[in-house]
């Protein structure tokens, strides 16, 4: 797999058990990537790492709760250790929460909804970032949402949350822009078959809206493009 477009370089997937992280990984792992495999269920870690090792990539899986006080440390000191370097970074792992009206919010909802959407994607930026910029030219992908900039009615707690994951995200990069070879992008994936859009549209016929491997290729092929940091896409 040396000549491939991503060989010798490692990725990190967060969400990566199942849709579009799950997707990415296999897809980041077809163009030579080393993938580092997240989630809570190792179960579907197994399953996405069998199918990266058929195809005759290579991955690690890493089972964990993003919202455990150390699991993001331990996970980054594990990476330095064998890796010394990441070269990219995708934050897809996202909570919906309810779809419902801001006055019938449940104040416990919409502070663990919080905690995975904004607080452990500052805690992984900040736990990755010193490997990143060891990378010779590291990409950081955060999967957004059309609500983050488009506000809708009962979308209120999911669309609040990627509004300041889309501001985390990119502050990030105004940081490391003149300082490093880090580049930062957000990308919209738009109506994608995924669990969390069956949720969101229960009545939505599956096939009518395109398998998450579209996007996982777009996120593959955008990662060894030469983009100006604060880039925004949508995909389909």
């Amino acid at each position: 797999m040396s000549n491939l477009i991503l060989s010798g370089r490692t990725a990190l997937v967060t969400g990566a058990s199942r849709g579009i992280g799950a997707a990415t990984a296999i897809a980041l792992a077809a163009q030579g990537a080393h993938v580092i495999l997240t989630a809570r269920t190792a179960g579907g870690l197994e399953e996405v790492e069998e199918a990266i090792d058929a195809a005759g990539g290579t991955a690690t899986i890493a089972p964990m709760d993003l919202l455990e006080s150390d699991a993001i440390p331990r996970l980054a000191a594990a990476v330095t250790e064998r890796w010394g370097s990441l070269d990219i970074l995708v934050l897809n792992a996202a909570a919906l929460g309810s779809l419902a009206a801001i006055a019938a919010f449940d104040p416990k909802e919409v502070a663990k909804t919080l905690a995975l959407n904004i607080s452990a994607q500052a805690a992984l930026i900040g736990a990755f970032d010193p490997l990143l910029r060891k990378a010779e030219a590291a990409r950081v992908i955060g999967i957004t949402s059309g609500v983050a900039r488009q506000p809708r009615a009962y979308w209120g707690l999911y669309g609040a949350s990627k509004a300041a994951f889309e501001n985390l995200v990119l502050s990030y990069g105004e940081e490391v822009r003149n300082l490093t070879k880090v580049r930062v992008a957000l990308l919209d994936p738009g109506a994608t078959r995924t669990k969390m859009r069956a949720r969101a549209y229960p009545g939505e016929a599956p096939e009518s809206v395109k398998p998450p491997e579209v996007v996982a290729d777009r996120i593959a092929a955008l990662v060894s493009e030469d983009f100006e940091t604060g880039k925004y896409e949508r995909v389909g």
